[in-house]
Order: C-alpha cells, then structure tokens, then sequence
C-alpha cells in the first residue's frame, strides 16, 4: 500500500519581500505596490486622530487639507522603501548584517521610546494638537489649506518619527503592530494630557526595547 505524503507546510511570506522584487516584478513596481500599501495604511491609522481636526473644516477645505496631509506620509513612505529594499538587500548578501537584525531591532525600539521624551516630540505632538478655532485660524483660500494640510502632515511625521520606527520594526503587515500604534497615536494626540500620554508611551516602548535587546543578544 502505497502511503501518501503529507503536503508541505505553507510558510508565511518573508518580511523583506515587501521590499524586494519577486519574480517576474520590477523595482518600480514593487515600490509602487509598497507605496499604495502604506498610503492606504497610513489613511487607516491616521484618520482617528486627524479626523476632528478635519471636522472643524468645511467640505472643499477639509478635504484639501487631509490630501496635503497624507501627501507628505506618501512621500515619506517612498523614502522607507528606499531604505528598507537597500537594509534587506545587504541582508541577503552579508549574513552579519542579517545576524544583526535582532539586536538592532531591539535597540530601534529602545531609541524610539527615548525619542518619546525629546523636547523635539513635545514641539511637534503641540503643533498637531492645535485645532483651528482655538488656537489656529481657518485656511482662507485653497492655497492656504493644501499648505496647511502639508505643514500637518510634516509635524505628523515628525512627531511620531519614534512610533513609526516601531511600526517598521514590528512589522509593517502585522495587525496587531499597527493596532497598538494606531491606539498610541490617537491617544497622545486627543487624550486631554497628550505629553503624559506620549511619556507613558515612551516608557513602555524603553521597557520593551530593553526586553528585546536582551533576549537578542542571550539568543545570539
């Protein structure tokens, strides 16, 4: 009797596939595809706590602004492909670099949990909480929305430089990674007392750094 055997197991696609070209793709394709995955993502994270600042505007404005807005994390998101398709690539050819990774991530997390403290972060968390009405006046003409939209966006990133780190290093595709920066990142933005938030946050993510990089460097 002839015994059949059992089918391979299916194995998750690789992290780094994202930033490299399979089969048959070109560089500019898959950085096409990268760059709509994380513009749709981005769109998914973001909006929950954009999303008051937006309904304070009418229609045509607020829509202007958002566009600004996510333009500036769509180009930033062309600049991580960059750099992560050149991280993966050295991987793939020197297997220090690729040995590497899991110290280096830990201390990707350690660091971004540090930057939280930075009077750096607490400039650009102030300058993304303003809301217009309050402390900031109406864009007066589309011109001033797109560039107000675009000068959002900017603070954006640069506020949540640390957490997005995190995201990368976690893993862009993992759920739970972008749920948790997504619950971050709102809750700093909107929560009454976002410094403290930010610093919790911060603590955290230093706990877990440290947490990481030890467990690295035991498995090394």
């Amino acid at each position: 009797m002839t015994s059949r055997r059992a089918p391979p197991a299916r194995r998750a696609v690789p992290e780094h596939n994202l930033w490299m070209p399979m089969c048959g793709q070109t560089w500019a394709g898959t950085a096409a595809s990268f760059v709509g995955m994380w513009a749709a993502m981005m769109v998914a994270m973001m909006l929950p706590s954009l999303a008051p600042t937006l309904w304070r505007y009418r229609l045509a404005r607020g829509t202007l602004v958002g566009a600004g807005y996510f333009v500036v994390w769509t180009v930033l998101g062309l600049s991580i492909f960059a750099l992560g398709a050149a991280l993966a690539e050295a991987a793939m050819q020197m297997p220090a670099v690729a040995r590497a990774v899991p110290v280096s991530s830990g201390m990707v997390v350690l660091l971004a949990g540090a930057f939280q403290f930075t009077a750096w972060k607490a400039h650009h968390l102030a300058c993304c909480r303003q809301a217009p009405g309050r402390d900031l006046a109406f864009p007066a003409n589309v011109g001033m929305a797109w560039r107000h939209g675009v000068r959002l966006g900017l603070h954006c990133c640069y506020s949540c430089a640390g957490l997005t780190a995190i995201l990368l290093v976690m893993g862009v595709m993992d759920l739970r990674a972008m749920a948790i920066v997504t619950a971050a990142i709102t809750a700093e933005r909107l929560a009454p007392a976002g410094e403290r938030v930010a610093r919790a946050v911060g603590a955290v993510s230093v706990g877990a750094g440290l947490v990481l990089t030890a467990r690295a460097v035991w498995l090394a």
